[in-house]
């Protein structure tokens, strides 16, 4: 493994385990707070664990015994590239000085920092803007800027924290398609609340809830078949979990929820999943019975624009009805409805 990281931070509620293979993106995911940037800051050398070893390549970077530092290389040695929301360019200087600027503080000449940077600028799309100030670029011409800036230092890992966070919806996509490319053979770990930077931009992805790992897997699955209650969110599903009972699923309210079952050999009582996306819920002011159909009893808490229909959100599930369906239902916040999904609509998997 290229990146080796085990760290612990009580007094944030801490305690992570990663690992990131040579050439491999890791997508950070998890609600504000959960420790996404934490992470990033430890492997940076901006933060120092109370207790952790992190290794790049085999070398120690950092280790640490019950607050006793025993191994500590500060953040400018560690051929670590920490990108911020925020482009943070250097305002003195030209972009192809901003982007010279890593090759420059490793000892490189002039003439070899310009010519690293003009590749790199080159490589972002952004050749034709090395003489110009950072204060005459857009949004996301300077967030381009700070990306090959990054990659300039030809840094061991690249982390990324929330790199379209700051950026217009309509500058996201060239952004994302420039990262997808150069992200390509790079070591990386980014941190995202985005859908789309974890489907195009990873290669794997770890889920952070309260300073835990709570799922880790390849992007595909995690997000087909999440097993953690922020992973369906932000694939867009609706996930509930409980017991296998030998049919379907109990959930700890008592709902039993049917689906399509991996097979016929699972233990009776065994913790089980059940995602279905809201696009396949009903939304009914009266009880709907039929075979075969799972049915929820809901309380209205938001509406929200989602492509050309509305969502709904109720206490714990997700559907998605068009505006006269709302209409029509009169759906408001602290309406009671029942929910409504065919089986044939659920899958139902182990964990």
């Amino acid at each position: 493994m290229t990146l080796s990281f085990a760290a612990t931070l009580p007094a944030r509620g801490f305690d992570v385990e990663l690992d990131v293979a040579e050439g491999r993106t890791l997508a950070l995911l998890g609600p504000n707070g959960a420790g996404k940037s934490t992470a990033l800051g430890l492997a940076a050398g901006t933060l120092r664990p109370h207790d952790g070893a992190i290794t790049l390549d085999d070398r120690p970077l950092v280790r640490v015994d019950a607050g006793r530092t025993r191994t500590w290389v500060p953040p400018h040695d560690r051929q670590v590239a920490l990108l911020a929301q925020e482009p943070l360019l250097f305002p003195h200087l030209s972009v192809r000085q901003n982007v010279a600027f890593g090759p420059r503080s490793q000892g490189a000449r002039r003439r070899a920092a310009d010519a690293a940077a003009d590749r790199r600028l080159a490589e972002v799309g952004l050749a034709h803007l090395a003489d110009r100030a950072p204060s005459t670029l857009s949004g996301g011409q300077a967030q381009r800027v700070a990306v090959a800036r990054a990659l300039a230092a030809e840094p061991r890992l690249l982390l990324l924290d929330e790199p379209m966070a700051a950026l217009d919806v309509d500058v996201r996509p060239e952004l994302r398609q420039r990262l997808q490319h150069l992200l390509a053979g790079q070591t990386a770990v980014v941190t995202t609340h985005d859908v789309l930077d974890a489907l195009l931009l990873a290669d794997e992805v770890a889920v952070i809830e309260a300073g835990r790992v709570v799922e880790r897997g390849p992007t595909a699955r995690v997000l087909s078949r999440p097993r953690s209650a922020f992973a369906a969110r932000i694939a867009g599903l609706n996930l509930l979990t409980g017991s296998w009972t030998g049919d379907g699923v109990t959930t700890e309210a008592g709902e039993v929820v049917h689906g399509h079952a991996p097979g016929s050999d699972l233990a009776v009582g065994a913790p089980m999943t059940a995602v279905f996306r809201p696009a396949s819920v009903s939304v009914y002011l009266e009880e709907r019975h039929g075979s075969p159909r799972n049915t929820f009893r809901g309380t209205v808490r938001t509406l929200e624009p989602h492509g050309d229909l509305v969502r709904v959100r109720t206490d714990h599930l997700a559907a998605d009805v068009t505006p006269g369906a709302a209409a029509e239902l009169s759906l408001v916040p602290g309406t009671k409805v029942w929910l409504s999904v065919k089986a044939a609509e659920v899958d139902v998997y182990p964990g």
